[in-house]
């Protein structure tokens, strides 16, 4: 049923959403720090912030950068439709490409969405043109993004295509899809 959770889930409580909301806001705050704003005490936040992590509810902490320092500043989105039954081959394809970060699928006018970083404006241009001659590539837009006004971490690439183990990399050692 819709918003509920997946069988063997559990909800998280206000508490448990109050915390994440605060560790996406700062993932460095100290625990002290968290366990003023939410009113708790220091052993109860470390000991929910534990168990969120335990049960896959927090997935990790990063570190964000400025993306004019990013090593791929030049972003776009590009929108494919599959032709066939090619999905899982273009998918494949898209994920061995280093400029790919992430593969979407999706519902509606386009079946995939592929978020593109590149050094330059030629090396994303390259890059369309070899998404374009993939096997199965049917029609094709993509889009620059200008900036980004609400910057969130991004998924490990392995978390990105875990969807699918069998082509990531690191499928043997990843928490979230152990085989």
């Amino acid at each position: 049923m819709w918003g509920e959770p997946a069988r063997g889930a559990e909800r998280l409580d206000d508490t448990d959403q109050r915390l994440i909301a605060a560790l996406r806001r700062d993932g460095r705050a100290a625990v002290s720090d968290l366990a003023v704003q939410l009113g708790l005490s220091r052993a109860t936040v470390r000991a929910r912030i534990e168990r969120l992590v335990a049960r896959g509810e927090i997935s990790g902490f990063t570190v964000m950068t400025r993306a004019d320092v990013s090593a791929a500043p030049v972003r776009g989105m590009m929108m494919l439709n599959i032709d066939g039954r090619a999905t899982e081959k273009v998918i494949a394809r898209l994920l061995g490409l280093p400029p790919v970060q992430a593969v979407h699928t999706t519902n509606g006018q386009w079946d995939l969405i592929a978020e593109i970083g590149a050094r330059s404006l030629e090396e994303l241009d390259e890059t369309i043109l070899s998404i374009r001659r993939l096997e199965g590539v049917g029609r094709t837009e993509t889009n620059l993004q200008l900036s980004c006004r609400n910057p969130r971490p991004r998924l490990p690439r392995c978390w990105v295509s875990c969807a699918s183990p069998r082509w990531c990399p690191r499928a043997s050692r990843c928490r979230r899809n152990p085989r």
